[in-house]
């Protein structure tokens, strides 16, 4: 194909506009779910600041992100930016190191997002578990979790193989089925009076809080674990590649998801402190819709809303699949992980890194507790945040980039933006993470993260090799047509 690089890796296609990107986007909103009883442990009523201020972060990170989607049109998004900017142009010696870090920021991003669909399938398993008797009767929370699996991945690796168009219609109809229920729990709520507002007033801060280290600490690690959800609207860049008009589409499917975003996460959690109070909500702690949706709604009504969460999780499944896939083949276009895991089939679809995906999140199912992968996860996906934006500053400060055309342009000294919450990210809140996680979980997520981040330097070394020696067998089938063959003949040998 005359499309194809010499490193034998295939292009997406072409084919959505902005509605689409923000379509298949806008399972973003359903990222709070893990954390709608999570955050109030720790800092209680705040946590509906804490989700403001993490929404306004997105918006900080985003304008960057769109003026690097207009201005690289045909990289994908967070992983292909840093890959993108960080790489050396005719560097000198073995490894290019600068490689190496856009790289590895690519990697942190695809396992910040990966573990979304084992997150959500044990959250599936356990809704299935508490609403279906005869299911908790003849299986464990950890055999539903394994099956809901088995059938999302399978599913969606179906539709997805149809190309991304087919995807964001699928994400039309799971918008519509779970966002429409999940603006009803933020308003419905309020609107019936179930909300006290004394319940978020009169529990504003712990009382046993202190502006200690240890607070301190505790802060950053609940910014962290906010910024995993209310910061992920990023996505929409995502497809630069795979939209029509990249410097038009782009801003506007990230904006877009930005405003959605904004009013979700601060009125779900509104509607949740204010409905149960901080220590309702505590009681808990993995599913606190439900007895909201039973004091508004009945018991019918919270049979409904369990079937809508499903679906909604579905729909955020999606988003992560097709996120982390287009991670791994951004990843594999730069060769920054081996070529084969940039295939793409007729439809432009990378099927190689979806079935990679599937089996790399059931192994994480394994884990068990949706909280210990979620706590592993945003290490990943914090310390991906944190090198993008440095990627931003340096792009806008290396001359190399000064000659490019920027469509959209963010507010003049937006480096300087860029840098605060680029050490905000990192150390900061990486630091806060790794303290939370000691806390509530153990030092497994930990562990968990830093070998999955880890493994990526052997992988990445293999690749290199293969780059190497694809360049090598390249130039000598130049020189000698027959050089190719004698080379396979004595590799079978």
């Amino acid at each position: 194909m005359s499309e194809k690089r010499l490193d034998d890796v295939d292009h997406l296609k072409r084919s959505i506009d902005w509605k689409q990107g923000m379509a298949i986007a806008l399972g973003v909103p359903l990222l709070i779910l893990p954390s709608l009883g999570y955050l109030p442990m720790y800092v209680s009523g705040a946590a509906i600041l804490i989700w403001g201020l993490s929404v306004l972060q997105g918006f900080m990170q985003n304008t960057a992100y769109a003026e690097m989607a207009t201005t690289f049109p045909k990289v994908s998004g967070v992983p292909g930016f840093a890959q993108h900017v960080f790489r050396t142009n005719n560097h000198k010696g073995m490894y290019d190191k600068g490689k190496l870090l856009g790289g590895f920021t690519a990697w942190s991003y695809w396992f910040g997002w990966n573990p979304i669909l084992a997150i959500f399938s044990i959250l599936v398993g356990g809704y299935l578990h508490g609403l279906f008797p005869v299911l908790s009767e003849t299986f464990t929370q950890y055999q539903l979790s394994l099956m809901a699996g088995g059938v999302i991945f399978s599913a969606l690796f179906v539709v997805n193989w149809f190309g991304l168009k087919e995807g964001a219609i699928l994400g039309y109809v799971l918008a519509a089925i779970s966002l429409i229920p999940l603006v009803i729990l933020a308003v419905a709520p309020f609107a019936t009076g179930h909300v006290d507002l004394a319940n978020i007033t009169g529990s504003w801060w712990p009382t046993d809080w202190a502006w200690d280290l240890h607070h301190i600490l505790i802060l950053f690690g609940v910014f962290g674990i906010a910024h995993w959800s209310a910061c992920a609207w990023e996505t929409a860049a995502m497809y630069g590649p795979e939209y029509k008009n990249p410097s038009k589409d782009a801003p506007k499917a990230l904006f877009a998801c930005g405003i959605i975003c904004l009013f979700l996460f601060v009125m779900l959690q509104s509607s949740v402190i204010g409905a149960l109070g901080v220590e309702g909500v505590l009681a808990e702690p993995v599913s606190p819709l439900i007895p909201v949706a039973e004091a508004v709604f009945g018991q019918a009504g919270s049979m409904i809303t369990i079937i809508l969460l499903m679906a909604a999780m579905v729909l955020i499944i999606q988003t992560a699949y097709l996120g982390s896939s287009r991670a791994m083949h951004s990843m594999a276009l730069e060769g920054n992980l081996p070529k084969v895991f940039g295939h793409t089939n007729r439809h432009g679809t990378p099927f190689v890194a979806l079935l990679v995906i599937a089996a790399f999140n059931f192994a994480l199912i394994s884990m068990g507790d949706a909280s210990a992968v979620l706590g592993a996860s945003a290490i990943g996906y914090t310390i991906a945040h944190g090198l993008t934006l440095f990627a931003y500053v340096k792009s806008k400060n290396d001359p190399a980039f000064a000659t490019e055309e920027r469509p959209f342009k963010a507010p003049k000294r937006w480096k300087h933006v860029a840098m605060v919450f680029g050490l905000f990210n990192v150390p900061l809140c990486v630091v806060g993470v790794v303290y939370l996680n000691g806390l509530e979980i153990g030092s497994a997520p930990t562990w968990v993260a830093f070998g999955v981040l880890g493994i990526y330097i052997p992988i990445w070394l293999y690749s290199q090799h293969e780059t190497k020696r694809a360049k090598t067998r390249a130039a000598a089938a130049s020189a000698d047509p027959h050089a190719d063959d004698r080379e396979k003949v004595l590799d079978l040998t």
